[in-house]
């Protein structure tokens, strides 16, 4: 009994310092301008918020409520499950020199009893908890998550490049991967591609992949395409993507995809390592200035001028930065936010432990992407790096 008086002495203590309002007074309140926050957990707001609130977890509110909110002034409606957790969020918030902080009383259950409008909870228990960290991004949030849950990314090459990558992509929930490598796992692969272990050896590299994003992830879908990538089907294969990763280790899968890419208008991130170094660019058709692959390398080199891993030597973290790189500029690409690599080449130097950025403009007399460029099919792209070889 002592114990039940001492709670509502401090719960009244505490209403004494953090005005409450009532759901209705809430609801006009929000129409008004005021931001309504919900400080329940992930996983309480997973069932459905009130309509137009924004989620942030009364543990994280101290953190970020300054980057969501900076206005000290801006009126501030404290929900949680039954209008005490939003109290302690409130006096928090006063704290912190929030002026005009209010706390909704009765929380949720008020809010659904009143029967005002609930927007379903874009994220199941799982996701909410799984994805918790990158949904408290406020360039995210649930919405970013959702987006990241539709898109369809496909990665050419599960080896040195496209296992990082991968790992990423899967991770960060994006709802379709697909692999396209008809390789198989070597003991060599082992020490930078990452994605393969040393029990797969002799499988193929599309499916081993597929096995560690599912172990890694179950909620994404993995298509594997144990195929690779020519003439004939690369625009089939690609098409209905939403970015293309390039982990691609030879000039004549690059210049297809460059080709395909801009043909379906389809952002390709591009990367290539060598013995210590490692450079990185985005490649998007969908801006005007934006360049294209072959702008950077009009014609394909001569063997000799670019050696393969097999040939040259890698070290093995080397493809693991990259491929990070990679990984993170798909997933900008499909939130949309920050700034991609487009007109960037991003150097690396892992002996030097150098970036370095150089700028990649388009060239106006570039073969794919110039005025007069004319497309004459990509048979004829497999003969000119065949040519070059």
């Amino acid at each position: 009994m002592t114990e039940a008086l001492d709670r509502e002495r401090w719960l009244n203590d505490l209403r004494s310092r953090v005005p409450e309002v009532t759901v209705i007074d809430a609801l006009a309140r929000q129409s008004g301008g005021a931001l309504l926050l919900d400080v329940r957990e992930d996983n309480e707001r997973a069932t459905g918020s009130p309509s137009g609130a924004i989620g942030l977890s009364r543990g994280f509110l101290e953190l970020r409520i300054e980057q969501l909110e900076p206005d000290h002034d801006r009126d501030l409606l404290l929900l949680c499950g039954s209008g005490q957790r939003s109290l302690l969020a409130g006096e928090a918030l006063q704290r912190m020199g929030y002026r005009r902080v209010h706390s909704v009383a009765g929380g949720m259950a008020a809010w659904k009893t009143a029967g005002l409008p609930v927007s379903a909870g874009t994220l199941d228990s799982d996701a909410a908890e799984r994805y918790s960290r990158q949904v408290l991004l406020a360039q995210v949030g649930e919405a970013g998550q959702a987006k990241l849950a539709s898109a369809r990314i496909v990665v050419i090459g599960a080896g040195g490049l496209g296992a990082p990558a991968l790992l990423y992509l899967a991770a960060a929930g994006v709802g379709h991967i697909t692999i396209i490598d008809d390789d198989r796992v070597e003991r060599s692969n082992l020490h930078r591609q990452v994605v393969h272990a040393d029990a797969r050896v002799g499988v193929g590299k599309a499916e081993s992949a597929r096995m560690t994003l599912l172990a890694l992830n179950p909620r994404v879908q993995v298509q594997v395409v144990a195929e690779r990538l020519r003439a004939g089907n690369v625009e089939a294969l690609i098409r209905d993507h939403d970015v293309v990763v390039d982990g691609a280790d030879n000039f004549a899968t690059r210049y297809l995809l460059a080709a395909a890419t801009r043909r379906l208008s389809i952002p390709m991130v591009y990367a290539a390592i060598e013995r210590f170094t490692g450079q990185a660019s985005v490649f998007d058709p969908r801006r005007d200035d934006s360049p294209c692959y072959r702008c950077l390398f009009p014609e394909p080199p001569s063997a000799a001028d670019a050696p393969n891993c097999a040939e040259a030597g890698v070290l093995g973290v080397l493809p693991g930065i990259l491929g990070l790189v990679q990984a993170t500029e798909a997933i900008k690409i499909v939130l949309g936010i920050g700034q991609p690599l487009v007109g960037r080449l991003l150097t690396y130097d892992a002996l030097g432990m150098r970036f370095r950025e150089l700028s990649l403009r388009r060239d106006p007399a570039c073969p794919g992407c110039g005025a007069e460029a004319t497309f004459t099919g990509y048979t004829d792209l497999e003969h000119m790096c065949a040519a070059a070889l």
